[in-house]
C-alpha cells in the first residue's frame, strides 16, 4: 500500500483491525510546562551555557531565597569561599589485587561512600600512586558525576579507604560540618546540580562550585551545627565499631577461618576449567553449578561442627514471618502525602538519599501487610545485586521499601541482632547467594530465605552478647541521625529561611 496521506493509513484494514481489537490502555499525567526568563548577562555570567538545566525554574527560586535571605552570601569555593580547597583524585589506571595481597587497602565510589559502614569489593595496592585518592576526616565529599550532589562527610571509617576520583573533596579550615549540612538541604542541592554538564555523563567540576551562594550565618550557629554533625557521625563510627567486635565475636566462637580458606576446597584445575563433582542424591532439583559450590558444603560442615545446633532463618526461634512483596505499579506523591520509599540501593545509608514516597490512597492495604519496615527487621536484597542485609533501625520505623528486598521479621529481640551479624558476615553472605538463579537478573525468593543456614552458639552469653552488641550498634545510629536531622533542621529554621 502506498500512503499518500494521513486517511489512507487511519483508513486501511489493519489500521481498523487494530482499532477494534482490545489494547492497552496507556494513562499519562500531564506535566504543566515550566518555563522563566533570563538576562543576557546571566547567560554571559554563567559560561555562555544555554541549557535549560542551568537555569532551572527551582534552582533560581533557590537562589533567590539564599540571596534575598536574612544573611548575605559567600561563594561555597573560590578566593572568599567558605571551602579552602576543592580537588578531586587523578584518573589512573585502577589495578586491582585480592583482598590476600601485601598493603592493600579498599577502595569504594561515590554511592558506597554515602554507606554508614562501606564494605569494599575491590582493592588496591596502597602507595604512592593512588595518594590522592586517600581522603581526610572532616572533609566533605560530593558526588560530582552520573547521580550528582550527594554529600557524605569523612569520618574514621571512611578515612580508611580510597575514594574514586567522582567524589570532589571539599577542604574547610573549619566549620566542614556546616558545609556539609547546607548541601545536605533540597536548597543546596539545586544549587549545585544547575551547574551540571554533559550530554550522556553529566558532571561538575569544582570550578562550578564559585557560583553556589552559601549564607555567611554567625560563627554560633555554623559551630552548633558542625559540632552535630561531628557528634554524628562519631556515634557512626562507634556503631561501626560495635558491629566488628560482634562480627569477631562470632567469629572466634565458631573458629571461623579466613573466608579464602574455604574458597579453594575441592576444586579441580583441568583445562582452565574449575570443576568440582555433586552427588545425583544432593542436586536438589538445582543443575546451576553455582548452587552446588563446595565453599557452601565446607561452611556447612564447619557449623555443624563447631556450633550448638545448625538450623534455618524458617525455624520458628529464628523468624515469625519472612515477606516477599509482590510486584505493583507504583503511585508517587510528594513529600509529606505518603509513606517514605527506599530500594535496594540504599540499605546501607543512614538516611537515604533521593527518597520517594508511596500514596497511602492507593497502597494503604499493602503497606500494612508487605511494604511496611519495623524495627528489628532484617532486610535482604533479592534482585540484581543479592545479598545486600540491613537491620532496620528506630529512624525507618512505617518507612516503607520496595519489592526487590526481603524482610525477615525476627521471632523476638533476643535473636535479631545475632541473626543480622551473622548473615552480614562474608560466611553468610556465602549461604545467602548460593540460592541465586536467573539469566539475566538474579533472583532469590523467600522460601531461599527460609532455607539459610544459621548456627546456634554452644555458649549461650556469647550469642546474647552478639546480639546486644548489634542492637546497641542500631541505638547508635539511630541517635546519630537525630543529630543530623537537628542539624538540618536549624539550617532550614535559622539560616536559609530565617526572617
Amino acid at each position: 500500500m502506498e500512503a499518500t496521506g494521513g486517511n489512507s493509513v487511519v483508513n486501511s484494514n489493519l489500521a481498523h483491525k487494530l482499532d477494534n481489537e482490545n489494547t492497552i490502555d496507556v494513562e499519562t499525567n500531564d506535566i504543566p510546562l515550566k518555563w522563566c526568563s533570563v538576562s543576557l548577562s546571566d547567560v554571559i555570567f554563567r559560561g555562555k551555557r544555554l541549557e535549560a538545566s542551568v537555569f532551572d525554574v527551582e534552582a533560581i527560586q533557590a537562589l533567590a531565597l539564599i540571596n534575598n535571605g536574612k544573611y548575605k552570601t559567600v561563594p561555597l569555593y573560590g578566593d572568599q569561599g567558605i571551602v579552602n580547597k576543592a580537588h578531586y583524585g587523578s584518573r589512573l589506571k585502577r589495578n586491582y589485587v585480592t583482598p590476600e595481597h601485601e598493603n592493600i587497602i579498599g577502595f569504594i565510589g561515590s554511592s558506597e561512600m554515602l554507606d554508614i559502614y562501606p564494605r569494599p569489593v575491590k582493592f588496591m595496592v596502597d602507595g604512592e600512586k593512588v595518594h590522592d585518592l586517600h581522603v581526610k576526616e572532616e572533609t566533605v565529599l560530593l558526588s560530582r558525576s552520573g547521580t550528582i550532589g550527594n554529600v557524605t562527610f569523612v569520618n574514621k571509617t571512611l578515612s580508611k579507604f580510597l575514594v574514586s576520583e567522582h567524589a570532589i573533596r571539599l577542604e574547610c579550615t573549619d566549620n566542614s560540618g556546616y558545609v556539609y549540612t547546607f548541601l545536605k538541604t533540597k536548597i543546596g542541592k539545586k544549587l549545585v546540580c544547575q551547574n551540571i554538564y554533559g550530554a550522556v555523563i553529566q558532571q561538575i567540576e569544582p570550578a562550578h562550585l564559585t557560583m553556589v551562594p552559601v549564607p555567611d550565618a554567625p560563627k554560633e550557629i555554623k559551630e552548633r551545627i558542625h559540632n552535630l554533625i561531628v557528634e554524628s557521625f562519631k556515634l557512626r563510627d562507634e556503631s561501626n565499631e560495635l558491629i566488628d567486635q560482634a562480627t569477631t565475636l562470632l567469629i572466634d566462637e565458631l573458629k571461623l577461618p579466613p573466608i579464602s580458606e574455604f574458597k579453594q576446597n575441592n576444586i579441580k584445575n583441568s583445562a582452565n576449567v574449575n570443576a568440582f563433582s555433586v552427588k545425583l542424591s544432593n542436586l536438589a532439583g538445582r543443575v546451576d553449578a553455582s548452587y552446588h559450590l563446595p565453599i557452601v558444603n565446607k561452611i556447612v560442615e564447619h557449623l555443624k561442627k563447631y556450633a550448638k545446633e545448625v538450623t534455618t532463618i524458617g525455624d520458628e526461634r529464628i523468624s515469625s514471618k519472612v515477606i516477599l512483596p509482590g510486584r505493583f505499579k507504583r503511585v508517587y506523591v510528594e513529600e509529606g502525602y505518603g509513606r517514605v520509599f527506599i530500594g535496594g540501593k540504599q540499605l546501607g545509608e543512614l538516611d537515604p538519599t533521593n527518597k520517594k514516597y508511596l500514596s497511602l490512597t492507593h497502597h494503604a492495604d499493602r503497606i500494612a501487610k508487605q511494604l511496611e519496615l519495623h524495627e528489628n527487621m532484617t532486610l535482604i536484597t533479592c534482585s540484581g545485586t543479592i545479598g545486600k542485609v540491613a537491620l532496620v533501625g528506630k529512624q525507618w520505623e512505617n518507612w516503607t521499601a520496595n519489592q526487590h528486598i526481603i524482610r525477615v521479621v525476627p521471632a523476638c529481640d533476643d535473636i535479631a541482632g545475632y541473626l543480622n551479624i551473622f548473615l552480614s558476615s562474608e560466611y553468610g553472605h556465602q549461604l545467602i547467594t548460593r540460592f541465586t538463579y536467573g539469566s539475566v537478573v538474579d533472583e532469590i525468593d523467600d522460601n531461599h530465605i527460609r532455607q539459610i543456614v544459621i548456627p546456634l552458639l554452644k555458649n549461650k552469653d556469647v550469642q546474647k552478647k552478639i546480639n546486644d552488641l548489634a542492637l546497641e550498634a542500631s541505638q547508635k545510629r539511630y541517635e546519630a541521625y537525630l543529630l543530623e536531622q537537628e542539624a538540618l533542621k536549624i539550617m532550614d529554621e535559622e539560616v536559609i529561611y530565617a526572617k
